[in-house]
């Protein structure tokens, strides 16, 4: 029990950044929780935050122990919620992760419809442009675009996307449009360090592999920043399709070289724990899978 009350005392310093907040939030004395918190640090002989008269900050020490606390913790909540009937009735926290601008125009609109569902479960969602270790990081549900690395892991595939190269009308009638990939070196090119920082783009059309190098006279680092510049006609980037399907649709912008741009990547939920998972875990899975498929073709922007 005097782990449990540590381990509880030492998340909460470090969510909240300091004792005596933590203190409020566990209704507990500062003296209390301070002698946890030594306790702790003396037990693992490391010390697990920088302590100043302002701030209360982290070691590497305690920045490792943190997510293995969180993780340690959600488990024995877990195990509670089972016994409590957790797997027959969505309740708890779920926390879902994705990628930043599909989490943000595909995945929320989802939790939303979820939440409304489910009124005994709350959500966290964390979106970066990363992958996330969904058991170090006690993730319970991940939106994941690409091949799985992971092998141990459950998977539902819920639709395909594909790579677009795409420039605004005003930009292809005043410069023209490219027919293959190789007269891309003649056209101005917005490039993201983040997914082609080896500026270089390959395609697979019919069969026919070729890949073509450029100087960027723009690279950035986020796909917005490319798609805003596609958009007011400086040049040509390519993105994946579900971030310019409305515009593709709406004719703000137009693909060029579709018939080299032909290869499928793959959209899908992923979890650790597959049908054992928890009742919000499953529910979340089957309404966003529901959800996703009913969109597949605009995603993939065909």
């Amino acid at each position: 029990m005097d782990r449990f009350r540590e381990l509880t005392t030492f998340l909460a310093v470090a969510e909240e950044q300091a004792f005596n907040a933590a203190a409020r939030r566990l209704n507990l004395s500062p003296s209390v929780v301070t002698r946890l918190v030594n306790e702790l640090e003396t037990r693992i002989g490391a010390r697990l935050f920088t302590r100043t008269t302002r701030s209360v900050v982290l070691t590497e020490a305690g920045e490792r122990l943190q997510a293995d606390a969180a993780r340690i913790l959600d488990d024995l909540a877990q195990a509670e919620a089972v016994a409590a009937g957790a797997h027959q009735v969505p309740r708890g926290i779920l926390r879902v992760t994705g990628p930043v601008m599909f989490g943000q125009r595909h995945v929320m609109p989802i939790v939303r419809d979820y939440l409304d569902t489910y009124p005994d479960v709350s959500v966290t969602a964390l979106f970066l442009d990363r992958i996330v270790h969904l058991v170090d990081e006690a993730i319970d549900v991940a939106l994941r675009i690409g091949r799985l690395e992971e092998s141990s892991l459950y998977a539902k595939h819920v639709a395909t996307v594909r790579r677009v190269a795409v420039a605004s009308p005003g930009y292809l009638e005043h410069y023209g449009t490219p027919q293959s990939p190789s007269d891309l070196t003649e056209h101005t090119i917005i490039n993201t360090s983040h997914l082609h920082g080896s500026q270089e783009w390959t395609f697979v059309g019919s069969g026919r592999p070729a890949s073509v190098r450029f100087s960027p006279r723009l690279n950035v680092n986020t796909i917005q920043s490319c798609i805003d510049g596609a958009l007011a006609g400086w040049g040509i980037t390519r993105v994946l399709s579900y971030q310019v399907a409305d515009d593709l649709k709406q004719g703000r912008l137009v693909e060029v070289l579709k018939d080299w741009d032909t290869r499928e990547i793959p959209v899908q939920l992923v979890s650790p724990d597959g049908p054992k998972a928890a009742a919000k875990t499953r529910a979340f899975v089957d309404m966003a899978s529901q959800k996703l498929k009913a969109e597949a073709q605009r995603l993939a922007a065909l």
